[in-house]
């Protein structure tokens, strides 16, 4: 009998270990918005806990970056940003190791959501993007634009992720440390979705959570940074 009871277990646990776990939201069988766990990293313990959007035409997103309040500081170290920081059901930046192992192999979308402070909101969405390892310094993959916010971020497609710590702009100075943010930024940027959150216009020079059509001095009230499998 207790042989038997062994076996059984030893079968459960199997079938159980062996489970293929949700890598992203897509494969979650969700009928609502929310707080989800997910597992990236090859059904390795312990999994993600991120936001699941579903859009009006029934797509189903992991949500990479949210911002709609400035409770939550994004003017972060390289670490920070690797590993990620801020909680899914608040702003928070899911980090980049996470968006790196999501995002290669699989061709992803990224939809990105802006809303200003008179109520506005805009998109952008791309049919393709990836971020490539640490090693690579998280390069920027992106193409394919649609929308109506304006293109604002294919044009920094090939560059590298830069924080205050660590510039690997292209840049003589550090973007990143000029404008407050972490991003793809180039010389530097046309977006700065990780910058300061001024709360509408500002004075200082693209510092703020920017967006092309909206101009450098112009920070915006809402974003979301959400992707999925196509």
């Amino acid at each position: 009998m207790f042989f038997f009871s062994l076996t059984v277990f030893a079968i459960v646990f199997g079938i159980f270990a062996n489970a293929e776990l949700p890598r992203e939201c897509a494969e979650l069988a969700i009928t609502s918005c929310g707080v989800y766990k997910i597992y990236p990293f090859a059904n390795l313990q312990p999994g993600v806990s991120v936001y699941c959007k579903i859009d009006t035409s029934g797509h189903i997103w992991t949500v990479i970056q949210q911002r709609f309040d400035g409770s939550v500081n994004f003017f972060r170290k390289w670490q920070n940003y690797k590993t990620g920081f801020g909680q899914p059901f608040g702003e928070y930046w899911l980090g980049n190791d996470v968006i790196h192992e999501l995002t290669t192999g699989i061709n992803h979308a990224l939809r990105i959501e802006v809303e200003d402070f008179n109520g506005t909101s805009k998109y952008a969405e791309y049919e393709s993007f990836s971020v490539s390892s640490e090693p690579n310094k998280y390069r920027l993959l992106v193409n394919g634009y649609s929308g109506n916010a304006g293109d604002a971020f294919s044009g920094l497609n090939g560059q590298s992720f830069s924080t205050y710590d660590q510039d690997n702009d292209i840049w003589p100075s550090n973007c990143a440390e000029k404008f407050k943010g972490a991003w793809w930024y180039s010389k530097c940027h046309s977006s700065n979705l990780n910058g300061l959150y001024w709360g509408g216009a500002h004075t200082e020079y693209a510092s703020g959570i920017n967006w092309g059509s909206w101009g450098y001095h112009y920070s915006l009230q809402a974003t979301t940074m959400m992707i999925r499998a196509t």
